[in-house]
Order: C-alpha cells, then structure tokens, then sequence
C-alpha cells in the first residue's frame, strides 16, 4: 500500500535513496527532475531533507493536487509539454546549461535500487508469495522489484501491468514494436510513458516473467473497488496492478499474490468521470 507513504507513493524510495549518494557540493547545485506528479513529491521532500533546492517540470496536464503537494514541500515547479516526454526533455536542456544534478525518475540505478526496497518488505511479510504483480511506466518500479525479489526468492513470479493505452515497454518486452509511442492518454497518468527506460529495460528482460496490459475500464473498476471495498483513495497508475488480476486473473497459476498498489495521489475532482469508465452491469433480456 505506497498509497500511504508520506507523500502518497513509491517514489519517495528512490528518490530518497539517490538523493542520499550526493555529495554536500551536488546539494548546494541543487537538483532538477521531470515528473507527472509522484517522483516530483519524492525528490521535493527527499531535497527539502537535506537542505537542497529542487526544480520540477511536471507535464501542464499534472493533476493538481499532485502540482499543490510538490510545492508544498518546497520545490520550484515549471509546467510545460502534454506528456511527462515533454517535460523531461525540457528538464534536460535545463540541466545542460546548470550545475543541477538530475534526478531521474526511473531510468538510474539507485532509484531503481531504492523501489527494490519494496520486494524485500513484501517478502519479509509474506515469504510464501509466489507472485508479485507490478504496474509499469518507464520500469524503475518493476526492475527494482523484479531484480530484489528473485535475488530473496528465485522461484518467485513477477507480472508487469500496463495501460493499454500506453503500452511502449509491453510493446518492446514481446516485439511488437521497438519504437517509442507518439502519444499516451490514460487515466493511469503516473505510467503515461511514451517509451522504455534504457537503464531499466534489460532488467525487465531480464527478470520480469510476464508483461499484461489492461483497459481504462479495467482501471477505473480497480480504483472504485479499492474507494468502495477498502475505503482507500488510489491513483490510475496505483490501481493498475490490482486491475491486472482483476481482468486476467484465470490466467494467473499462483494462489498466494501481492500487489502493489503504487500510488494515492489521485485528483478527486476526476471521480465522475472514473465512474463513468466503471463497467457497467450487463442487462439480461429474457424471452
């Protein structure tokens, strides 16, 4: 349940483990990061921690209370492009002309090593798991996990979830297609990514099982679910997962399965158009 970290997701794992390897110069520099919500909050408090400054470009259709949190905790934020591809390589150029460290927010090594933290505590708790369900975006999540949880338990299955409608490591995972995608749009907006993670990628071939994809209804009934049945408040990208075994779960030969619901950081000001995406009951006509 990431939903319930302290800023509402994953991501402060990562982002607090890479901000911890900088030097007190690298601080000073401060750092700089592109993000659709979730990693912003993580680098913004993990900096804010040390005594650095933070800038984010977030995409200009970032949820607001996503926008509202990041700034809260310090972080000088900079709107710009439709999609996180836009931002991160607005970031970039940035960067370029700065002494600002980048904080990536999947494709780095010790932020994919920070996510892996989360295998480790899922298996302490329940080490007959057989199955970990992951959603993805750019992979730093599931290549963390997947790497960690086979080195702890080798025989341990790991199944990545993606929207359909931003499906780019899907794609490339089965050779469907090896280019990036022109456009995502899904209510999943935290794994809105538009192509796979270089440095995580081989790590995905590597260790992850099984990729799946699921629909914009799949996620929304994953997210009501969790609103209605555990009274918990879960993003796009946090239900993801859980929609994964919702929708193929006669697929999935396990029985004991943990899931990682990623995220919280949801708009609610969006719920009735979740409802409206909510399956509805099939009508049955008699004769």
């Amino acid at each position: 349940m990431e939903n319930q970290q302290k800023t509402g997701a994953f991501k402060i794992r990562g982002a607090s483990y890479k901000i911890s390897q900088l030097t007190k110069q690298q601080l000073q520099n401060g750092v700089i990061t592109a993000s659709a919500g979730n990693h912003a909050q993580g680098v913004a408090l993990a900096a804010a921690k040390r005594g650095g400054a933070a800038t984010i470009y977030m995409p200009e259709r970032t949820p607001e209370a996503k926008v509202s949190a990041t700034k809260a905790y310090g972080a000088t934020i900079v709107k710009t492009g439709g999609s996180f591809q836009e931002a991160y390589e607005a970031a970039r150029a940035e960067q370029a002309t700065t002494n600002k460290m980048f904080i990536h927010p999947f494709d780095d090594i010790d932020v994919m090593a920070g996510q892996g933290t989360i295998a480790i505590e899922m298996l302490e708790q329940n080490p007959n798991l057989q199955t970990i369900l992951v959603p993805i975006g750019g992979g730093g999540l599931i290549s963390g996990i997947a790497f960690a949880a086979k080195w702890r338990k080798p025989s341990i299955q790991i199944i990545g979830v993606q929207a359909e409608r931003a499906s780019a490591t899907y794609n490339r995972f089965y050779g469907i297609n090896q280019k990036s995608l022109q456009q995502v749009d899904t209510i999943a907006d935290g794994i809105a990514v538009k192509q796979p993670g270089i440095a995580t990628f081989p790590y995905i071939q590597r260790y992850v099982d099984t990729i799946i994809t699921v629909t914009e209804t799949d996620i929304a009934n994953a997210m009501l679910y969790m609103l209605e049945r555990h009274k918990s408040l879960v993003e796009g990208a946090g239900a993801t997962a859980l929609a994964g075994l919702l929708a193929h779960h006669r697929h999935i030969n396990t029985h004991n399965i943990g899931i990682v619901i990623s995220g919280g950081n949801m708009d609610v000001s969006k719920l009735p158009m979740i409802q409206q995406l909510k399956e509805q009951p099939k009508i049955i006509q008699y004769a």
